[in-house]
């Protein structure tokens, strides 16, 4: 039994090598970019819509009104980068149910890039709010000496971040792995069922946390024109 995708070598050739953590991953966003053409190549704005149109209406409608209540506004600019953060952490779980296949999320390289991504963004859409003086001034507050501790902060969220998704999902398999190995069938039948909605959760939890990132570090933006207009 392996504790991550990252020990499976599918394809080596000197140093270059394929293991099953790339390979899924990029069959993930195959499957993705696939599955997102064949969904909106037939868009129709009439009364009559496909079951496929009305499904990706509910889900981005429902991603959407998640944004809008952490951000408390409009927030349109948001809705690709933790979209496409949700769905990917939710197909990487759900496709648990095919044999052979481990979730990318299982392996901590993949949890750590995706923390690294909202790591990025934060600040990025931190300053494309409000500048880049506004955001580095939030560091300095309340008083200068906050600056160490509040990267620190920043660093060690993303860190716990990365690490909650990944023991999460290494957990379920390896709990499946030695139920199956010890107990009769309908117990990991139950456990797999149970690691299906975990993996729902966690993908809902990790885009909700990115959302929280990015909506405080654009809270810096929104004080100031309030501020302003109060005095």
């Amino acid at each position: 039994m392996e504790i991550s995708p990252d020990t499976v070598i599918l394809w080596q050739w000197g140093i270059f090598k394929i293991n099953k953590t790339i390979a899924f991953t990029w069959g993930i966003m195959v499957f993705l970019t696939i599955g997102s053409w064949l969904v909106t190549r037939k868009l129709s704005t009439g009364t009559t819509l496909s079951r496929w149109q009305n499904l990706l209406e509910i889900l981005v409608k429902g991603i959407y009104d998640q944004i809008r209540a952490i951000s408390r506004r409009e927030s349109y600019q948001y809705l690709p980068f933790v979209g496409t953060l949700f769905l990917f952490v939710m197909v990487s779980n759900l496709l648990t149910i095919f044999p052979l296949y481990e979730p990318p999320t299982g392996s901590l390289s993949t949890t750590i890039g995706l923390a690294l991504c909202v790591f990025v963004a934060t600040p990025m859409f931190g300053i494309m709010e409000g500048g880049a003086r506004a955001y580095f001034t939030s560091y300095f507050k309340p008083t200068f000496f906050m600056l160490p501790f509040n990267i620190i902060g920043e660093i060690s969220r993303t860190i716990a971040l990365a690490v909650r998704l990944f023991g999460n999902i290494m957990s379920g398999s390896m709990i499946g792995a030695i139920l199956l190995s010890v107990v009769p069938l309908v117990f990991p039948v139950i456990m797999k069922a149970l690691g299906l909605l975990t993996g729902l959760v966690q993908a809902y939890i990790f885009a909700v946390l990115a959302m929280v990132y990015i909506a405080s570090a654009t809270q810096v933006h929104k004080k100031g024109p309030n501020s302003t207009k109060k005095a």
